[in-house]
């Protein structure tokens, strides 16, 4: 059962959603749906894409969350429904053992994904990350540690 993880950027446009959601379908069609483990922060952005991508072709979702505050303090009311919505159908969740959503915490739960996936996708630019935890550490992390990493930034894409 292939073990796919995901990283990428929170801030994709709305254009740029369906581009991402087309672009991960097609990283994920050499997989069936019913085999499919997606494990995903649940970010907005490329994470709940990826999420929801997995979900629609019959896989199955695990959720790792960077702290316990994660959902009060960095959902946005506008996202919360589809936050709520996702994590409802996650197999599984787990939470990193850190209090405040941060940096740190980011990392440590990308390296959690790191640890649990065959693989991952990254909805990535390809420019440097914004902070420690961004999209190119996560993706320089995963081919430090040998995995096959898929790049999902189709033509017309953009960022916020």
């Amino acid at each position: 059962m292939p073990r796919i993880g995901i990283t990428g950027h929170s801030n994709l446009t709305a254009a740029t959603v369906p581009l991402v959601a087309d672009g991960i379908r097609t990283a994920l069609a050499r997989h069936p749906g019913s085999d499919l483990v997606g494990v995903s922060c649940l970010a907005r952005g490329a994470d709940q894409v990826f999420t929801r991508v997995v979900l629609d072709l019959a896989g199955t979702v695990e959720v790792v969350l960077p702290a316990a505050d994660y959902r009060e303090r960095k959902v946005k009311p506008g996202n919360a429904a589809e936050f709520d919505d996702l994590i409802g159908k996650a197999a599984a969740v787990h939470t990193m053992p850190f209090a405040e959503s941060n940096r740190e915490a980011y990392m440590a739960a990308s390296e959690h994904v790191l640890d649990h996936v065959d693989a991952m996708v990254a909805v990535w630019d390809g420019g440097p990350s914004g902070g420690h935890g961004g999209t190119a550490d996560v993706v320089d992390a995963a081919r430090g540690r040998g995995l096959p990493v898929t790049v999902v930034w189709p033509d017309g894409a953009e960022r916020e």
